[in-house]
């Protein structure tokens, strides 16, 4: 299990790169986290459901990239617990791949001991299937405020009696103190569950740190497996989190005079913002994430309004932004506009909630710019979707939204399901949406779209991208790391 100092250590990554080495040494490998928070969601596999009735559950992003770097189908016990932040205090919550219902913090901590035991199972199938299971925590263990009742850390690891590797991050400096630090403040029985450390994000000279290796084992009797140098394929990956926004421009760095800017409003509960990915790394196309406070930008050819958490409310947002008005004069100049999932809600008539699903607020007035409206619904949509545009082109995604869109200008949809309209486009063919997430990792389809907008064909190839990073990411980790070291402490011996 990779335990991090702190959030955003690169446990994620790392996770990936280890699953791609060992899977390319022909172990069976899975993923596995027990508890993550956050709104990029993917659809997963139901162990013993039919997928002929549409049964299939939700895992955090991460975890579907992991089981990529396997070579396995992601199902949802290789992450049994989500949490999908709707407000500032409370998440939605997601058991085995189903919806289990909402909590605040405080009560959430309340619920955690219950959970355990469903987190022990999905860890036993998980395992009973793998040659080796690398397991991701949450946040870090050095949290010991919410230590009593974890199942995301410490809770799990000793539970489970999973032997852990501590992650320091030493881009963001004091390295030493926060290893050394945690192993101060840990209990005893957390303590004797970590088997040693690993420094993540060095750039320059490995060897320099050698002393500070020295220092950390010093102080905590720990051995060190390495250090990771910074590592370039991370960047071709998908970001897990909306901790990853807070770190891109506004305007991209490099953007090119003649590219088509792609302007992304930064929803306050924006939700599968990786569908972006394959936008921000095709060639040609510059996507700025426009922060609230902050104008969309008048050169942007399309502005996409990414998913959300909370459609109605982060709607209210968009309006205090002034982002309507934005938006207004972007469609009068002539601009493109597209909307995926609450982003597609948003550009209809109106949104409706009769039964408060999403809280108080059960009505509000959309965007005007699609003439559908939406009513939400208590039943989940959660389904791989095999689409095909009007032109025919293929679209593998999937669909994970509550509520239905209906009206006039679906008679104009962006794809077809089984011969079924999905989506909508205006009549003058310049505002479109869609419940489909992942359409822009479509190669043919996203080249054909962005075509119309200008961009000419470079032949970029998205999926061969994301396999590229993780095995020159697995390369760079059999490198930094004694990768035989790990796998002697995953045997237990």
């Amino acid at each position: 299990m990779l335990q991090g100092t702190g959030s955003d250590v690169g446990k994620s990554v790392l996770v990936a790169g280890l699953c791609r080495l060992f899977a390319n040494e022909g172990l069976r490998v899975r993923p596995f986290k027990p508890q993550n928070m956050s709104n990029n969601a993917a659809v997963a596999a139901i162990p013993g459901a039919d997928p002929a009735e549409d049964e299939w559950g939700e895992i955090g992003r991460a975890q579907w990239l992991q089981a990529l770097a396997c070579r396995t189908p992601p199902t949802v016990h290789m992450n049994p617990v989500l949490l999908k932040p709707q407000s500032e205090t409370g998440s939605q919550i997601v058991v085995q791949g189903r919806v289990a219902g909402a909590a605040r913090g405080r009560d959430y901590q309340r619920l955690k001991p219950a959970l355990l035991a469903r987190v022990l199972e999905s860890f036993a199938i998980v395992s009973a299937e793998a040659d080796l299971v690398i397991v991701e925590g949450a946040g870090s263990p050095a949290e010991i405020n919410l230590r009593a009742g974890d199942i995301a850390n410490m809770g799990f690891a000793v539970a489970a009696d999973v032997p852990v590797v501590l992650v320091g991050d030493i881009d963001r400096g004091g390295v030493i103190a926060s290893l050394v630090g945690t192993h101060a403040i840990l209990p005893a029985e957390d303590r004797a569950a970590i088997a040693g450390f690993l420094v993540n994000k060095f750039r320059g000279d490995v060897s320099l740190f050698d002393e500070g290796l020295a220092a950390v084992t010093r102080f905590t009797g720990w051995p060190a497996f390495g250090v990771v140098p910074w590592l370039a394929g991370a960047s071709r990956l998908p970001a897990e989190d909306s901790v990853a926004l807070e770190r891109m421009a506004r305007q991209p760095a490099g953007a090119a005079a003649g590219d088509l800017l792609v302007a992304v409003p930064r929803l306050e509960r924006i939700a599968n913002f990786d569908d972006l990915d394959p936008l921000l790394h095709h060639p040609g196309v510059a996507v700025a994430f426009v922060a609230p406070g902050e104008r969309l930008p008048e050169r942007a050819g399309l502005v996409l309004i990414p998913g959300s958490k909370s459609t109605i409310a982060d709607l209210a947002a968009f309006r205090r932004n002034g982002w309507d008005a934005d938006l207004a004069a972007h469609h009068a100049r002539g601009g493109r506009t597209l909307g995926l999932c609450g982003g597609y809600q948003m550009l209809g008539r109106r949104i409706r909630d009769p039964e408060g699903i999403e809280g108080e607020e059960t009505e509000a007035e959309g965007l005007g710019l699609l003439d559908v409206e939406t009513v939400m619904a208590r039943e989940k949509t959660v389904r791989p979707v095999a689409a095909r545009s009007p032109a025919g082109l293929p679209i593998e995604a999937y669909e994970i939204h509550m509520g239905t869109t209906d009206g006039p200008d679906r008679t104009r949809p962006l794809a077809l399901v089984e011969g079924r309209p999905e989506g909508a486009t205006s009549a003058d063919g310049r505002v479109a949406g869609t419940y489909l997430h992942g359409l822009f990792a479509a190669d043919r389809w996203r080249t054909q779209f962005l075509a119309d907008l200008g961009v000419a064909d470079a032949g970029s190839r998205y999926g061969a991208g994301v396999e590229a990073a993780l095995d020159a990411i697995a390369a760079d980790l059999a490198r930094a790391l004694d990768t035989r070291a790990l796998l002697r402490i995953a045997r237990g011996r």
